[in-house]
């Protein structure tokens, strides 16, 4: 799917900040493209944008209002309804990463088709992908992969593009999930898609281009995390990848929500997920490491990013702290 900014983040009645955590990561890394945030009374989020009525919204020339948040119980409220039925009729179109359908809603699609709007559930794709075909494809690839869940992969894949475009390359961030789809203005949400065809949905998000162009996609689980690592598996096959950048959480002692599963070790990481590229590209290469060091001060960190780069012999940064011109170097 693709939809179109500037945005108007819809906060409605978020209940704290991490609420807001989806809307708050479009702040960080389009913030060319939020022109302003819209609260119910009661709302405990703020995305440090100017508050904005969803007329006042219309006024400013906002395209897409997105709803960032994670309601109670995953549902959109009535009062919610009303509010986004009035964007639509002053022709903004809407874009959810909710579970709920906003598809489904009788209202809000009454409005969409009667005002020519669009609705946009990010979290599941509209159309149909072929299987995976495995056939090499011009143009280059990076897959950000981890240790485990949650450990920044989407984060690198982003800082990642951004290097590389601030040094002219050519470079496009390939979203694969509904905060990354919200940043890009595209994507597909790999996790809903049926498994058989979820390579052939990454051949589709990345396909042929040129040869000194630089898809970076955005990893999904990891290999090691039973939960997901057959979305990890497909995304790996798919992307193709010509590099691959190793993710991981300093300090993580377990995988997310299974202490009964310890942490795999890096080098371990890096070979298991070069040895799955192989299939679909001989020649991938790990060109260095990604590491979260939030739970460490800064000098601890620093030192065990040193420690990390000593023991799998490639750069190891912190993206947040040190950026990630060492990894781009060495691609």
């Amino acid at each position: 799917m693709e939809f179109h900014p500037p945005y108007l983040l819809f906060l409605g009645d978020a209940r704290d900040q991490l609420a807001a955590k989806t809307a708050n990561g479009v702040r960080v890394w389009r913030p060319e493209w939020c022109l302003g945030q819209f609260r119910l009374d009661g709302c405990e989020a703020d995305c440090s944008v100017p508050d904005m009525s969803i007329e006042e919204a219309a006024a400013a020339g906002v395209k897409t209002v997105i709803l960032g948040v994670v309601s109670r119980g995953g549902v959109i409220p009535p009062n919610w309804i009303s509010e986004l039925t009035k964007a639509l009729e002053l022709g903004m179109d809407i874009a959810s990463g909710l579970h709920t359908r906003i598809t489904q809603i009788p209202e809000l699609l009454t409005a969409a088709q009667k005002n020519g709007r669009s609705l946009h559930d990010v979290r599941h794709p509209t159309r149909e992908f072929d299987v995976g075909n495995g056939i090499k494809r011009s143009g280059k690839r990076l897959l950000t992969v981890g240790t485990d869940v949650s450990v920044g992969k989407m984060f690198t894949s982003l800082a990642v593009e951004a290097e590389m475009k601030n040094r002219g390359l050519q470079a496009d961030f390939r979203a694969t999930g509904q905060t990354g789809i919200f940043i890009a203005g595209r994507g597909v949400s790999i996790d809903a898609v049926i498994a058989d065809f979820i390579s052939g949905a990454v051949e589709w998000l990345c396909p042929e281009n040129d040869d000194d162009h630089w898809d970076l996609v955005e990893g999904q689980g990891s290999l090691f995390n039973v939960s997901y690592a057959g979305v990890t598996i497909g995304l790996i096959h798919g992307a193709q990848p010509d590099a691959i950048v190793v993710c991981h959480e300093a300090g993580r002692p377990h995988m997310r929500s299974m202490p009964h599963f310890p942490l795999i070790d890096l080098p371990t990481c890096i070979e298991a997920n070069l040895q799955a590229a192989r299939l679909t590209n001989p020649n991938v290469k790990c060109i260095g490491a990604s590491i979260n060091t939030s739970n460490l001060t800064e000098k601890e960190g620093r030192e065990f990013c040193d420690q990390v780069s000593q023991e799998i012999n490639l750069p190891a940064v912190d993206p947040l702290r040190d950026g990630v011109k060492a990894l781009v170097d060495n691609i």
